[in-house]
């Protein structure tokens, strides 16, 4: 009997799927149609993990990255860097945290969960560093990473090495 039951909650769990897959897809498209994109789009989507989402929030949210000067800039930017401020080597206050923009910030560790499923230097990378902290500093690590690499492929109009930025 029970078999029955569970026969029967796996099939609504599957429908439930392919009914949010489906809207998902249907909000994808929209979003595509409704941006203009630029070639900074194709090169983001090289990321492995990065889809069509993630890529326009880079995308739209870094804008134009040659007004950053530095990649630190535009890693302090998309909040991947401490915000630490040392006067003759002692802390002075721990304000400035909201510093920066947190759509970036929350793509690039959304593109650092994805990375460290799919690309295996990366889950290398993440295990040792994870073994030495914790979890969250790993992915922070990984997204901070992204982040300068996506720095670079944006300037240089390059795609993305995972070899190269996991080495």
């Amino acid at each position: 009997m029970s078999d029955a039951y569970e026969k029967l909650a796996c099939a609504s769990r599957l429908a439930v799927l392919r009914a949010v897959a489906q809207e998902v897809e249907l909000l994808e498209a929209a979003a595509l149609k409704a941006v203009q994109l630029r070639p900074e789009f194709t090169i983001l989507k090289t990321i492995k993990g990065v889809g069509p989402i993630l890529g326009l929030t880079i995308m739209l949210e870094t804008g134009d990255v040659h007004r950053f000067p530095s990649v630190g800039d535009y890693s302090s930017y998309c909040r991947q860097v401490k915000t630490e401020r040392l006067s003759n080597g002692k802390k002075n206050g721990a304000g400035n945290t909201k510093a920066g923009n947190k759509y970036l910030s929350w793509a690039f560790a959304e593109a650092a969960h994805f990375c460290v499923r799919w690309v295996p230097v990366a889950k290398r990378f993440y295990e040792r560093k994870r073994q030495k902290t914790n979890d969250i500093v790993a992915i922070r690590a990984i997204a901070h990473k992204l982040a300068r690499a996506s720095y670079y492929m944006l300037k240089d109009q390059t795609p993305f090495d995972a070899n190269r930025l996991f080495a």
